[in-house]
């Protein structure tokens, strides 16, 4: 996994056309899973998929803690009853919409937020007297709009791959895919916030007009470098957490019939985790969101500006020192536990209910 993980993201930082290669492969994918996408609501019994993904198993099978934990190890067993295997399942369109309603609702509730670290990463460190009030809400609901896909995209893929290649060549490639929708985004938004331009309308006519398609991409290896390893850790840790609670609940001799027939966590555990998570994710990547910031918001400050991504990370280290690759790190840690653990929580709410609804 560590080898597929590493070519991976060498082939994508090779050239931005090769995201448009992971996104149509894994689309395939996604369309030839006929609905057995887990998203992030499946688990792993010790490191492996050994459950069928559609398959929800019921008190009556769970009774026995040594049967189950002989199952889990792979040992022989009988194949549980038609009358203790639930065959409800989502259709892959309802995952990818319950991936991307989560995303865009919690970015919309998280935008003042995400502007405060736009600002606090700039070359000039812009304040809110720099640019308004205003700018927390610019563009909140066009650019948010764009997390419908950057959630779909991600879930999807990720939910698809991680049976066939571990969740962590999954999460590399959900990140790859959404990055095609993600970098757009971040170009759009992070010059909104930073006054570069005054409306979503302006800032796509005036970019597309002077540099292009290609412009809506500026910054897209930073950006890329930032995505991949945090996506990677977040999943991971989201799906190392969740086994983790899993097992203790299922071990646990007290633990009440109905909790323990499920493989969902709680509200709250979602929350908890996906905060976890997202922290993980943000101390390993921050650096490279500062860059990305930079890169993506040089046309707001007057100094001269970066030639490339080694010239903006040499530039930092030797005129502001190394605690600026971790400027706007409170913000961003504001920013991401909650969307993270919003996003995760509200996914598996969403699941949960229509797969009930299904039975």
């Amino acid at each position: 996994h560590d080898h597929i993980t590493n070519s991976t993201i060498i082939m994508l930082l090779s050239s931005p056309s090769s995201l448009v290669c992971i996104l149509f492969s894994t689309t395939l994918l996604l369309l030839n899973s006929k609905g057995a996408i887990c998203g992030c609501s499946s688990i792993f019994p010790h490191g492996q998929l050994r459950y069928p993904l559609t398959t929800s198993h019921t008190s009556t099978h769970r009774s026995s803690h040594s049967h189950y934990h002989r199952h889990i190890r792979g040992g022989a067993s009988a194949s549980p009853s038609p009358s203790t295997t639930a065959t409800a399942s989502l259709s892959v369109t309802e995952r990818l919409a319950f991936g991307g309603v989560s995303r865009a609702t919690a970015q919309i509730l998280l935008y003042p937020i995400d502007a405060l670290r736009t600002l606090a990463q700039t070359r000039d460190h812009r304040t809110l007297a720099d640019v308004g009030a205003k700018a927390l809400i610019r563009g909140c609901t066009t650019t948010s709009s764009f997390a419908l896909f950057i959630g779909a995209i991600q879930f999807g893929i990720f939910g698809a791959t991680k049976q066939y290649c571990g969740p962590v060549v999954a999460s590399a490639l959900g990140a790859a895919g959404s990055c095609i929708v993600s970098v757009p985004q971040e170009v759009i938004k992070q010059r909104l916030v930073t006054g570069v331009y005054a409306s979503f309308r302006q800032a796509v006519k005036t970019i597309y007009a002077q540099e292009g398609l290609l412009g809506f991409y500026s910054a897209w290896r930073p950006t890329m470098a930032r995505n991949i390893p945090f996506v990677i850790a977040t999943f991971t840790a989201n799906d190392v957490l969740k086994q983790k609670v899993l097992k203790a609940r299922d071990s646990s001799d007290d633990a009440d019939a109905s909790d323990s027939s499920s493989n969902e966590l709680s509200v709250k555990q979602n929350l908890l985790i996906g905060v976890s998570s997202a922290l993980i994710g943000a101390i390993i990547t921050h650096p490279a969101d500062v860059v990305k910031t930079r890169l993506m918001t040089q046309a707001a400050s007057k100094a001269l500006p970066y030639t490339s991504t080694m010239d903006c990370i040499q530039t930092i280290w030797k005129t502001e020192g190394v605690a600026a690759f971790y400027s706007g790190f409170v913000q961003r840690s504001a920013y991401m536990g909650p969307l993270w653990s919003i996003q995760f929580a509200l996914n598996g709410v969403l699941c949960k209910s229509f797969e009930e609804r299904k039975k």
